[in-house]
């Protein structure tokens, strides 16, 4: 079954919470160690949203089986040009292409944003299947942070991969 793309709207807010929420009790993906709850989950919606931002969902059989989202990669004016992926994959719903269709898609929605780099920090230098997703669609790896947080009773690394997107550095904004 191919996954179902779209825009996030509000009424998605709590099957986001319960995947985001998933991911942090169990997994390294998000260094957060306690899940925020829906009313947080809102406020970092608009908070992207507000920007121009994609955040997206992917939806398999009527329900929300993954959601994916870009912000920026630091605040400061220099890196506007320059935005960070999130992707989150319900568990039931893993090795079903939902990951890789919503990156592919924040891909585009990014690059029609105008922004040119795409920068992936991924949670434990052991999660392969983030590590192949973003290789897959063109993220080249730029280093590792050995041990830059400390999860689930063991230090984790933090992976960066790094895409250019649009005209990338080959022309100025």
């Amino acid at each position: 079954m191919t996954p179902l793309l779209r825009d996030a709207r509000p009424e998605d807010l709590p099957a986001i919470t319960a995947i985001y929420a998933h991911h942090v009790r169990s997994g390294t993906a998000s260094f957060e160690t306690e899940p925020p709850d829906e009313s947080e989950m809102r406020e970092r919606f608009e908070a992207i949203r507000s920007k121009g931002l994609p955040w997206l969902v992917a939806e398999l059989g009527g329900r929300v089986a993954g959601y994916a989202y870009a912000g920026p990669y630091r605040a400061r004016l220099a890196y506007r040009f320059t935005l960070e992926d999130s992707i989150y994959v319900d568990p039931a719903c893993v090795r079903a292409g939902v990951g890789r269709a919503l990156l592919a898609r924040l891909i585009a929605d990014c690059e029609a944003a105008g922004a040119r780099q795409l920068v992936a920090v991924i949670g434990g230098s052991d999660n392969e299947a983030s590590i192949r997703l973003h290789a897959g669609l063109g993220f080249r790896p730029v280093g590792i942070l050995r041990a830059a947080g400390w999860k689930h009773g063991r230090w984790v690394d933090s992976v960066l991969m790094q895409r250019e997107i649009g005209k990338g550095s080959g022309a100025p904004p």
